[in-house]
């Protein structure tokens, strides 16, 4: 009798889901409507179009800055369509009948998601942070290469605003031809970096009329156009040992070492936490495993290997296999073996977001310490850390002012031994003609 029950309540569940989806296609239809009626009536509004663009103001912006992460809902509101995009984006999470199972597995883990933003006050910082980042990079970059400025940033977050239709659309109002792709991924995955520029050559060569993520913005024929044929694109794609990035990491790895008692501090174990991957993925060649692990030889040998360290691995979702070992069981089993002190450190993220402030803060420093008698601490993420504003700007300088061609970086064009996705080959070639 229980089992029918939960199964019916699981029914149940499922067909709301699916009605929900009805009404996204319906609301999809309704935009491709108004998209065909746009289109129609384009010929008499191009020359006003134009006219609209910023082509006539004086402080024109030569260079844009397109900051490519993945963001956060910053409410609570917000979560469910973080959560949609999310699980629809084909280059991160394979699903059969994506289009169904999308909105049911994001309605279903809403409820448990809001609870944890909720307990790092309500939102994700992180486009506070990308955007206090983003001024003083390009303040700074206007100071150092004034033959590209005026610079601008334009930030395109994968799954939450600002999206990326909406930072193409205002480098096209802003009329700007020069476009550097700058991933604030400083490890390459084709599930992070690879995601986010598969998903740009969509939107510029979609012919649907319709928003390829749920509740996103329409691209229009004009813009679609404009960045085809007449914006010069470059990709800052990784940067996984950018001398200024290790030093910023290993000097907030020094304070937080010297929290602990002197005669402790050589022996407390450094715990370099990234993001995992399904193993699925692994396989395929994807090249961020061994990049995290280049950023964390290059910062224990600025530290002089003063500590024993180990990489490990978070956030797994789901049964399937993924990259291990996973961090809250390192933590426990480093307490088996009687080590009590030890130092989180979040090795592939550089802003704080839910990873930091509530799966390491909370659901592992928290309980390490208050259950298992642990004196677990974590590092300060980057956040508007100078070393790392430094870090940025250096990252671009160069990337402009090289004089080579090598600033098209050769790991980029290379699809994983085993890709399977397509949509990679044509992304590569895009950006490589471009």
């Amino acid at each position: 009798y229980q089992r029918r029950v939960r199964g019916f309540l699981f029914l149940l569940v499922f067909i709301k889901a699916l009605l929900a989806n009805m009404f996204q296609k319906a609301r999809s239809i309704k935009n491709q409507l108004q998209f065909l009626t746009q289109i129609t009536f384009q010929s008499k509004i191009q020359t006003q179009s134009i006219k609209i663009r910023n082509f006539t103001n004086k402080n024109e912006v030569k260079t844009a800055i397109l900051l490519l992460n993945l963001g956060g809902p910053q409410t609570l509101d917000h979560v469910h369509s973080f959560l949609h995009r999310l699980f629809a984006d084909p280059d991160i999470i394979p699903l059969p009948m994506r289009s169904v199972l999308a909105p049911f597995i994001a309605f279903r883990r809403t409820p448990k998601i809001k609870s944890q933003y909720a307990a790092i006050g309500g939102g994700s910082p992180i486009r506070d942070w990308t955007e206090k980042q983003a001024t003083q990079m390009v303040k700074l970059l206007d100071q150092f290469n004034p033959q590209t400025a005026p610079h601008k940033s334009y930030i395109a977050f994968r799954y939450a605003n600002p999206l990326t239709e909406e930072a193409l659309n205002q480098i096209y109002n802003d009329g700007v031809k020069r476009v550097i792709a700058f991933s604030q991924y400083p490890q390459y995955s084709c599930s992070t970096t690879g995601s986010s520029l598969n998903y740009i050559h969509r939107l510029i060569f979609s012919n649907t009329g319709q928003s390829l993520s749920p509740n996103s913005p329409i691209i229009n024929e004009n813009v679609k156009e404009y960045f085809k044929k007449e914006v010069n694109w470059s990709v800052i794609d990784r940067w996984p040992t950018h001398p200024k990035l290790i030093e910023a990491f290993a000097k907030n790895i020094e304070k937080t070492l010297s929290t602990f008692n002197e005669n402790e501090r050589n022996n407390v174990v450094l715990l370099f936490s990234a993001h995992s991957l399904p193993m699925s993925v692994v396989n395929r060649g994807d090249s961020y495993p061994a990049e995290v692990a280049a950023t964390v030889y290059a910062v224990m040998n600025y530290l002089g290997f003063s500590n024993p360290y180990r990489l490990v691995w978070q956030s797994k979702v789901g049964p399937a296999a993924w990259l291990g070992p996973q961090t809250w069981d390192s933590i426990c089993g480093l307490n088996k073996n009687n080590i009590k002190n030890i130092i989180l450190i979040p090795i592939a993220f550089t802003s704080d977001h839910i990873e930091t402030l509530f799966e390491l803060d909370h659901e592992y420093i928290e309980q390490a310490n208050t259950k298992l008698g642990m004196n677990v601490k974590r590092i300060e993420s980057l956040n508007d850390n100078p070393l790392f504003i430094n870090a940025l700007v250096d990252l671009v300088v160069n990337h402009i002012n090289n004089n080579n061609n090598n600033n098209k970086s050769k790991q980029l064009y290379l699809r994983c031994p085993k890709c399977i996705n397509e949509q990679c080959g044509l992304t590569k070639q895009f950006f490589l003609n471009k």
